[in-house]
């Protein structure tokens, strides 16, 4: 839903801040929100149409979730999106945003946010300014701590790296659930079949996070059912195509899955990519991992 299409006489309970990533420090605002719905409040996620750093700097940090995923979790948490034009908000003074757009347009009794939360021009406002414009207009303000990991607060850019490090367990633990994707299966060069092992070729496209290369325990959700599953990430240097791409083997499922959009969780990163000297040991180290993944897949 835009913003410029919102308007309800009910009043709504609203979560604010960056949501580029939903990890767990996210969730515990939006579940704040969320619960104003036992209030009669709707609950009201405001994301905005493109990240602030694109505007800001010209330079967006590369995206954590493909859009369909990032709904799916809203609507499990029974809140409603809705995007606002960064464009148009960044150059309104705290004070305007908060009387314009969530007192005049959202109707909101109930505010959540995280004890960092900046908004306005310049980001000049604070958790302090919010506390006294939400007293001013009889507004309601839930102020959640910060979730921590490993003794630091969680934050989309500390998945980010952990992602480009291969370590998939912190940037799960981060993130609350398992860093998947959804990406169209396309058509690959089938050399999966000759190695005993048929694939789904997935493409990251520009601007979505790519972890770092190499060979994943994952699951792959199909047909309503998780299967488990084993991932590569990169160029497969053994057969020789330079451009990087995600493959992932579906045990216990054969079925023709081209051209749908299939969504793939990372477990648990086994091993970087390697070389083999032949075809026979590159396929004996795909079973080799497929049974470890398999192990990791009935562990979680």
């Amino acid at each position: 839903m835009l913003l410029s299409e919102y308007f309800s006489l009910e009043g709504s309970s609203v979560a604010l801040g960056n949501f580029d990533g939903l990890h767990a420090g996210h969730l515990k605002v939006i579940k704040s929100a969320a619960e104003g719905a036992k209030d009669g409040l709707r609950p009201v996620v405001l994301l905005f149409d493109r990240h602030p750093l694109e505007l800001v700097s010209g330079n967006a940090p590369a995206r954590l979730l493909t859009v369909q995923t990032e709904n799916d979790i809203l609507a499990r948490m029974g809140v409603t999106p809705v995007i606002a034009p960064f464009g148009e908000l960044m150059s309104m003074s705290g004070e305007e945003f908060f009387s314009r757009v969530l007192v005049d347009t959202l109707h909101a009794e109930r505010l959540s946010c995280g004890e960092n939360y900046r908004f306005g021009a310049n980001a000049s406002g604070n958790v302090q300014t919010l506390r006294a414009l939400c007293e001013r207009f009889c507004v309601e303000l839930n102020v959640i701590e910060l979730e921590n990991y490993a003794g630091e607060p969680v934050s989309s850019t500390r998945i980010r790296k952990a992602l480009s490090d291969g370590d998939i367990k912190s940037a799960n633990s981060m993130l609350s659930e398992p860093f998947s994707y959804d990406f169209t299966v396309v058509s690959g060069d089938r050399r999966g079949r000759l190695l005993g092992a048929p694939t789904i070729n997935q493409h990251f496209p520009e601007g979505f996070i790519v972890p770092r290369f190499g060979v994943y325990a994952s699951r792959a959700f199909v047909n309503g059912k998780w299967h488990a599953s084993v991932t590569n990430i990169g160029i497969r240097p053994t057969i020789g195509h330079g451009d990087y791409r995600s493959e992932t083997c579906i045990m216990d499922f054969s079925g023709n899955l081209y051209g749908k959009n299939i969504r793939v969780a990372l477990l648990e990163f086994l091993r970087p990519e390697m070389k083999f000297a032949s075809l026979d040991e590159l396929s004996a180290r795909i079973k080799q991992d497929a049974e470890t993944a398999r192990r990791i897949f009935d562990e979680n």
